[in-house]
């Protein structure tokens, strides 16, 4: 900590710290809050940011900052305006270092401002300004202020009300041992493992056991996003462990409780209800991804239905009845954990098959209403999203380069879903086996080609992904069911899985602004309706013979083997975005 006499001075102590370092400027007049500092100048995910009488840069802003500096010491002492008045974003704030906020802006550098609520943070000029925030200081608690800003502002209710509670001292406890959101993040994972492994003895008292720790890794599943935003401690290995770690955890479960099935005294198998629960889940998610990606940036974005929807979110039980409708992570995780303590996993894939999809009947009902009610125009940006979410693959891209655009406002998900029904109503209800199955895949590879011929900026655009992921894997789960071949469908629950670690982390790339994984990825695993084909003349060329558990596992192994490596080597390196996933609600 280095002390300025003046704004020149000022510059010549920044121009001399190490070009890597983050750097701070603060008013030797600030009054406020330890927490409203914090929250100004250590929350790594932005380039710059500020508060009443602090601003910090990091090393990609340090140039614009020492540029910024300049310039408003040269406007102040010349006696004009740093930026016109009615272009301030802050006009209150006339302090040295919100001045160069504004510069910082004026120039192009995005500077976060944190909303501080009754924290205090001011640069007082007279006394009476001074006793004022000497009062706002005394009177509020920061440490509660930063126990509570440390839970998620919407959550579930289960999460809400029986978990956050406590686990918010959890985060504390961890954070005052130097405890990391990725040690907790790791925890729970290892927790969620050994909740598998109990569930997979197929004794009761193993459930019993799975339950309770299922439910101790999502506390600690909680805890370590608290832990991040208590101390401010967001990565990007934080981003990647959290963004893939549930979906590990609970797929994981999944098996295990199949597993435990098997090896039960009744020797039952339900590995396909639990393949079917995972892509239930994972079409679910894809629906709430594609939907938000495709609206979130849109022109004249309205709806009667969103109005009506903000209406409701002002009444207390219909906040907490709608959150629990969609079944959230908490939720799910909760129901999950008690039927397998006192049920079997029968029962528990039976509840879960039945709870997601009313949940899922329910959200897409309320999307489409707002798609169709909405009079609004979707960005270039929204559209590459969503082709990037379609995960078309060389086949796709050849049909779609060659293809002319199909016109019409609904035609590309009315040739998605129809491409859909064809590739599963082949696969359910053509003789195993058969050469028609491949004719439905071929099919399927030409109307997936004609469904993204054109850009996604339809009203039921957003539809075309999520039509995709059903398409691809309901192939694989009926396809390994019907063959009758001993762990086909465990087999098939690997691939399933690797090829949705994709899918997720195209979602979180795509979340981070950093993009879709590259092409030449998509090409090497064939994208949707390559796999798909592939799939299905497995099927056809194998039928009835172990080969086909063969070569599902090896698909799934060399799928996992590209995507891990490619996916490990983008979020350790410094292009990965530096930010802590909400995911779900918990």
């Amino acid at each position: 900590m280095q002390t300025a006499a003046d704004a020149g001075d000022a510059a010549t102590l920044l121009a001399a710290v190490p070009a890597g370092r983050r750097v701070a400027l603060v008013d030797p007049r600030f009054v406020g809050h330890v927490h409203a500092l914090r929250l100004g100048l250590t929350d790594p995910r932005f380039p710059a940011a500020t508060v009443p009488g602090a601003l910090t840069a990091q090393p990609e802003a340090r140039g614009a900052l020492l540029r910024a500096l300049h310039r408003t010491t040269a406007a102040v002492g010349a006696g004009a305006p740093v930026v016109e008045p009615d272009a301030d974003p802050a006009p209150e704030d006339r302090t040295v270092p919100g001045r160069i906020a504004v510069a910082l802006e004026a120039e192009g550098t995005a500077v976060q401002r944190p909303a501080l609520g009754s924290l205090v943070a001011a640069v007082p000029t007279d006394p009476e300004q001074q006793a004022a925030a000497e009062a706002g200081l005394a009177s509020v608690d920061d440490e509660a202020v930063r126990l509570r800003n440390a839970v998620k502002a919407h959550d579930g209710f289960f999460t809400t009300y029986c978990i956050s509670p406590y686990s918010r001292y959890i985060a504390r406890w961890c954070a005052r041992r130097n405890l990391t959101p990725n040690q907790v993040t790791t925890a729970s994972l290892i927790t969620a493992l050994i909740a598998a492994g109990s569930a997979a003895t197929g004794t009761r008292g193993g459930y019993v056991a799975a339950g309770i720790l299922l439910l101790v890794s999502f506390v600690l599943d909680c805890t370590d996003g608290q832990l991040a935003r208590y101390s401010l401690q967001y990565s990007t290995m934080g981003a990647w462990l959290d963004a893939t770690f549930d979906r590990a955890k609970e797929y994981a479960y999944y098996a295990g409780l199949a597993i435990g099935a098997v090896r039960g005294g009744g020797g039952d198998d339900v590995w396909a209800l639990a393949l079917g629960a995972m892509v239930l889940q994972a079409c679910r998610h894809v629906v709430d991804f594609s939907f938000n990606e495709a609206n979130h940036d849109a022109v004249a974005n309205t709806s009667p239905t969103a109005a009506l929807s903000d209406k409701l979110d002002n009444v207390g039980w219909t906040v907490w009845v709608r959150r629990m409708i969609v079944l959230p992570i908490g939720e799910r995780w909760a129901m999950i954990a008690v039927l397998t303590a006192l049920t079997t996993p029968r029962i528990v894939f039976y509840a879960l098959l039945v709870g997601c999809s009313l949940a899922a009947c329910y959200t897409t009902a309320g999307r489409l209403l707002r798609s169709l009610t909405r009079r609004a125009s979707r960005t270039d940006r929204a559209a590459q999203a969503l082709a990037d979410l379609a995960d078309s693959g060389p086949l796709a891209r050849a049909v779609a380069k060659v293809a002319p655009g199909l016109p019409g406002a609904f035609t590309a998900p009315a040739v998605a879903l129809l491409g859909t029904l064809v590739m599963i109503g082949g696969a359910l209800f053509l003789p195993y086996g058969s050469p028609l199955t491949v004719a439905a895949a071929a099919v399927y590879v030409l109307l997936s080609g004609l469904a993204v011929a054109r850009p996604l900026k339809g009203a039921l655009d957003w539809l075309v992904p999520p039509f995709f992921r059903a398409a691809e894997y309901v192939t694989i789960l009926v396809l390994a069911a019907r063959s009758d071949v001993p762990h086909a469908v465990p087999a098939a629950f690997g691939l399933v899985s690797a090829v949705a670690y994709h899918h997720y982390d195209t979602v979180y790339r795509i979340r981070g602004g950093t993009g879709a994984p590259p092409q030449w990825l998509v090409r090497t695993i064939g994208g949707h309706e390559g796999r798909t084909a592939l799939v299905a003349v497995l099927a056809a060329v194998l039928t009835h013979t172990s080969g086909f558990t063969t070569a599902l596992t090896a698909l799934a192994v060399a799928v996992a083997l590209v995507v891990l490596v490619e996916s490990i080597r983008f979020w350790v390196s410094s292009s990965a975005p530096a930010v802590h996933d909400e995911g779900e609600l918990a």
